[in-house]
């Protein structure tokens, strides 16, 4: 009930005092979250969400405070605030998210997920992603039908995968039937190109380390996938054939000796 009222207040943001700006972001960002499981809800609320993806990406231009006095009226003409396009990371941040979560165009999200990427490459970015529990957020757009933006969606997840603090937490964000079951549909699709799932392996490799894992893999039947890739692949893909013999070898499926 609040998240229409907190989208109209997204218009006089440019009049609000800036430290004010990521509270209202991060309220809005948590009450979309909240949607997550309630598909009914979600439905009433497509054409608020449509507009508050489109107000956080391009930002707020104000042509006046209508309650201003006259004399006031010209310095307050044309004040605006960046969302999306903040200089300010954990505000670009949030509203990345927010995007993610409420348009449907490709040009933007392909921005958005391009936006991620760049700032998962920083520390800050990557405990910001564990603090907004953004896996759900990725996940969401790891669809065969998204194939646009199937890489671009995977680039930020290669990110959080690469060797820092931020690790351990990333993977066991990942750890979880919710994951593994879109793996499972993506690796089972014959569309899915090499580059995709050279990255898709790499994110399931530092998944395989964790013996708690295994069983997910079994669960999900990918044991067997990757057994089948194995057998199959072409031996010229030499990055994704290391990844799978590994991804094997962490499964105890496959021995030192035979490789």
């Amino acid at each position: 009930q609040l998240l229409p009222i907190a989208t109209e207040q997204l218009q006089w943001m440019p009049y609000l005092n800036p430290k004010l700006h990521i509270p209202v972001i991060k309220f809005i960002y948590w009450s979309i979250r909240q949607l997550d499981t309630d598909v009914q809800q979600q439905a009433t609320m497509r054409s608020t969400m449509r507009r508050l993806g489109e107000d956080i990406f391009k930002g707020i231009v104000s042509k006046g405070n209508p309650h201003s006095s006259s004399e006031q009226s010209t310095e307050s003409k044309s004040k605006s605030v960046a969302f999306f396009k903040s200089f300010c990371m954990p505000l670009r941040f949030l509203s990345t998210l927010i995007v993610l979560k409420t348009v449907k165009q490709v040009d933007y999200l392909a921005q958005a997920f391009e936006s991620l990427r760049v700032d998962l490459k920083t520390d800050e970015g990557k405990a910001l992603f564990l603090e907004y529990q953004c896996v759900p957020v990725v996940l969401s757009h790891l669809k065969v039908s998204n194939a646009s933006l199937l890489s671009s969606a995977l680039d930020g997840l290669l990110q959080m995968a690469m060797e820092s603090d931020s690790l351990q937490p990333f993977l066991e964000a990942c750890s979880n039937e919710s994951f593994f079951r879109t793996c499972s549909v993506l690796l089972r699709s014959s569309k899915l190109d090499i580059a995709v799932l050279e990255k898709l392996c790499v994110i399931l490799q530092k998944l395989s380390r964790m013996k708690s894992n295994k069983k997910m893999f079994e669960l999900f039947g990918l044991h067997q996938m990757f057994q089948e890739l194995r057998r199959t692949i072409n031996p010229d893909h030499t990055f994704l054939c290391i990844n799978l013999n590994s991804i094997l070898l962490n499964l105890e499926l496959l021995s030192s000796n035979s490789l």
